[in-house]
């Protein structure tokens, strides 16, 4: 059984893209100018670094960044050949509209998922999964959550997830880089892999008839979430093994999707925490 990897190993199935004819290489500078297109850009001092950190990215085309931030940038990586030291409001218009760069930007070619065998392989730990959550600040938040309660990665599906990129990356804080992620066409396909390979599926649901803390057991956990207004599919919940809740004691009816998934990584990193045996002196 293999243990978890870590999401900045290349053993983890990074392997971003190369564009039709493009080969690694050195960084390069592009002198047109950057389109505003969030899909191809990381802003935010966090995301940056973290980007540039992992080995598993190729070299960056393009970092925009102001003078001190070029300087610090510098300092923690050595000399980069594609910085481009500009004002700030400069760097705004480089990037869609409203984009909070904190005077740093990065245009890199994007992380290549990992399938479902190597996403789930040895199973331990839990894993999330996101059933339509299509917001990129949700999704961003998630990412973050994940990191700091060490889930083994997230699972969003092709068609209804955002890009791991702009606001998404900022809302990350670099947690990206840092989790591994995989993209699947079938969530309900990949629920049933996954069991095969010896993971619970747990989903997420307001109106299941137990909670949360009953329904973990500490064995390998894949957590299922659905969109704030829909939930859970019918045919993604018939694939979890149970279905909880996360009890509303105020009487509101729901909490945010990413509120949702730091509470229940907490509640799995607690079911996982080794009983303290207590004994009289």
């Amino acid at each position: 059984m293999s243990s978890p990897r870590n999401g900045n190993d290349r053993k983890t199935g990074f392997r971003p893209k190369l564009e039709k004819g493009e080969k690694p290489g050195p960084a390069r500078v592009s002198g047109r100018s950057a389109g505003p297109d969030p899909k191809e850009w990381l802003w935010g001092v966090h995301a940056v670094e973290a980007a540039l950190a992992n080995p598993s990215r190729l070299p960056p085309r393009r970092i925009l960044a102001t003078a001190d931030r070029a300087k610090a940038l510098q300092k923690g990586f050595g000399p980069l050949s594609a910085i481009e030291i500009m004002e700030g409001p400069d760097i705004a218009r480089a990037l869609p509209s409203g984009a909070v760069h904190q005077g740093l930007a990065l245009k890199i070619e994007a992380l290549e998922p990992l399938s479902i065998s190597e996403i789930g392989d040895g199973a331990a730990g839990v894993l999330l999964m996101l059933d339509q959550v299509t917001d990129p600040q949700n999704v961003g938040a998630i990412f973050r959550s994940a990191a700091a309660f060490g889930a083994r990665g997230v699972i969003l599906q092709d068609r209804n997830s955002p890009g791991l990129a702009g606001a998404l990356a900022k809302a990350a804080a670099g947690a990206v880089d840092r989790v591994p992620h995989a993209v699947v066409v079938n969530l309900s396909r990949a629920l049933e892999q996954l069991a095969d390979m010896g993971w619970r599926a747990v989903g997420l649901d307001g109106e299941a008839q137990i909670a949360l803390e009953q329904a973990l057991d500490g064995r390998p956990t894949v957590l299922v979430l659905g969109s704030e207004g829909d939930g859970l599919r019918r045919l993604v919940a018939e694939h979890c093994d149970v279905l909880a809740k996360i009890p509303m004691l105020g009487g509101f009816e729901s909490i945010n999707v990413s509120n949702a998934a730091a509470i229940a990584l907490y509640e799995c990193a607690r079911s996982r925490r080794p009983a303290r045996i207590v004994t009289d002196l």
